[in-house]
């Protein structure tokens, strides 16, 4: 029997050449069937800025729709060198690319073409994948299936790491044993996916002195165990259905994560629970100061905590700037950062819709739902860091 409690967690970001305004490389990622498969390609496009980024674009949106409908790899590449160009002054391919095709959480298939080999870590040490080799109209294409266990780590780049350094920090490049070298001894299985490109990328980013000579991305797929983590925000609209929700929310699997006053309030009345307020630490003075309750993992305020999770959560969709901040702070937003970015797989959010009478403000047009709008887009963050997200409202 497969273990499908396992998923395939995606971190990717790039580096974009200094002097440019657009990436040269672009990564697509496609679930065909549901989620239990992933496709993800880096294409890395010749030469940079506007021509590249057009033709990494169109290799990674064509090689991914084809494998996403299992089409065979011979159809893939057949119909990219039928669409693309081929440069009329090098007589070189358009784009090269690699693909990482995870097959039911349970095999991982690697395709490359012209990119820096693929490096595996298993038990954060290196892992040498077995490769066949095969001549497909003209190209040298590298092929390799391994049988996936939790923690194994698949780290995909483009040309742009492996340059780094070319003639200022380092004579040669920044070469492939060395990236090998580096990242087993960055190495914790607790890091995330994002964490580990993050840190990859940023040490390109310094052997470049900041100014990258070549758009440089990096994606890490890691391969874990499904983690639950529940979140309770707002009273239901109505007060009868408060045992149901609250039922529903604790007999869940997992974490569990309380946001409000009067929330916590009544989740430790259900619980017949103490709240146990302590000295109030306020660790971060815009954020209010978290509370204790037995049963409960985290007991945070509302509205102002999740709207400061936001602002996280767009910023790790971005740059990632404010992981030093979250990643070690002890205020509530902070807390609840490292739990849905780093250790949820799947986020199951139970929503009140009572009107909160400290919300209601005459003044503002938009007097009521503010907690709506924060968890909408808060969910809509969080499916694209590749977490499954169900919302049940009350």
């Amino acid at each position: 029997m497969r273990n499908n409690n396992l998923c395939t967690e995606i971190g990717y970001n790039s580096l974009i050449k200094y002097g440019e305004q657009l990436c040269g490389d672009h990564i697509e990622i496609v679930e065909p069937d549901g989620g239990n498969s992933t496709v993800m390609v880096l294409a890395d496009g010749l030469g940079s800025g506007v021509k590249a980024n057009i033709l990494s674009t169109l290799t990674s949106k064509i090689i991914s729709t084809m494998m996403a409908n299992n089409l065979s790899l011979e159809d893939c590449v057949s119909t990219i060198a039928a669409t693309l160009p081929v440069c009329e002054e090098r007589g070189v391919a358009y784009s090269t690319f690699t693909i990482i095709h995870v097959l039911e959480n349970h095999e991982a298939e690697i395709i490359q073409y012209d990119n820096p080999h693929v490096i595996m870590l298993r038990d954060g040490k290196n892992y040498r994948y077995p490769q066949t080799i095969m001549e497909m109209d003209g190209k040298t294409i590298y092929r390799a299936k391994v049988t996936l266990q939790e923690n194994d780590v698949f780290i995909a780049m483009s040309d742009g790491a492996i340059h780094a350094g070319v003639g200022m920090l380092l004579n040669f490049g920044w070469e492939r044993k060395d990236i090998i070298d580096f990242m087993e001894t960055m190495y914790d299985k607790e890091f995330t996916a994002k964490t580990l490109t993050t840190i990859l990328l940023a040490e390109c980013n310094r052997l470049y002195d900041n100014k990258p000579g070549d758009d440089t991305t990096v994606c890490t797929v890691k391969i874990r165990m499904r983690k639950p983590v529940n979140l309770l925000i707002g009273p239901p609209s109505n007060p009868d259905d408060l045992n149901k929700m609250m039922s529903l929310f604790f007999s869940k699997k997992g974490k569990h994560i309380v946001c409000g006053g009067t929330t916590t309030t009544l989740a430790a009345k259900f619980l017949g629970k103490e709240i146990q307020m302590g000295i109030p630490e306020y660790l971060d003075p815009e954020i209010p100061p978290i509370c204790k309750v037995d049963r409960i993992d985290l007991a945070t305020e509302g509205v102002i905590t999740i709207n400061k999770v936001l602002s996280y959560a767009q910023d790790y969709l971005k740059d990632n700037d404010s992981y030093k901040e979250w990643s070690y702070k002890k205020d509530g937003a902070s807390l609840i950062a490292r739990q849905l970015f780093e250790v949820a797989t799947d986020i199951n959010f139970y929503v009140g819709r009572a009107v909160n009478p400290a919300h209601q403000n005459p003044n503002l047009p938009i007097n009521f739902n503010i907690k709506m709008r924060l968890i909408d887009e808060l969910s809509a963050c969080l499916k694209q860091m590749g977490k499954r997200i169900k919302v049940s409202y009350f």
